[in-house]
């Protein structure tokens, strides 16, 4: 698969349906190429054809940079064609898949804090910080972390009987990691991520009301 047309098929894969010409205009490339283009992303789980026209969620924009990734695109190239809304649309999509209670985009008052990603599920609360821009320095990720922990903070302290866990995930980060037991996540890793942090509660940072 020619990795610079699956790039600039980024820009076009868009909520909501887009015709395969309209496809074609967008990532310039002839109509053959679109379909075998828009023929991979379906068989792997990225958007669904209706008819001429394929449907792409809020989550497959992100999910088809994974695949360009995996199929030999580097992270920068990619990188430039996501923003914040696609990270939190696929967080969003892996909890709801798990069967997570989802808020996206939480609003916290006195002070106010915004919190990217909110996954509840079994007593226990997922709050994620969506970070994907640029590679971080040790010192801007803790300081990430440190901010992170606040708001967790403050959430538990504004939900009776709260319990809850900071996570950060991250398109550069290349493996899992932690500071201040507060889980690093690659959005590659944040699935299996999710499936195995109740068996690792004891190696996170779990807050609860004091």
């Amino acid at each position: 698969m020619n990795t610079h047309l699956l790039i600039k098929g980024l820009e076009a894969v868009i909520p909501g349906g887009i015709s395969v010409q309209d496809f074609c205009a967008i990532a310039g490339t002839d109509k053959a190429m679109a379909k075998k283009i828009l023929e991979s992303f379906v068989k792997n789980g990225i958007g669904r054809f209706e008819g001429d026209v394929i449907d792409f969620d809020s989550a497959d924009k992100l999910k088809a940079a994974i695949f360009a990734i995996k199929n030999g695109a580097t992270i920068d190239e990619v990188a430039v064609h996501l923003d914040w809304r696609d990270f939190e649309g696929l967080v969003a999509k892996i909890f709801e898949a798990k069967g997570f209670s989802v808020i996206k985009n939480l609003m916290l008052t006195k002070p106010r804090m915004e919190i990217d990603v909110v996954g509840i599920r079994l007593g226990i609360a997922v709050l994620v910080d969506c970070k994907h821009w640029k590679r971080q320095s040790p010192s801007t990720l803790r300081n990430t972390v440190t901010k992170q922990i606040q708001r967790v903070r403050h959430y538990v302290k504004k939900t009776r009987g709260a319990m809850a866990v900071p996570v950060i995930v991250t398109l550069y980060q290349e493996q899992l990691s932690f500071i201040e037991k507060v889980p690093i996540v690659p959005i590659l890793q944040f699935s299996s991520f999710v499936d195995e942090i109740y068996g690792n509660l004891d190696q996170v940072n779990v807050i609860e009301t004091e």
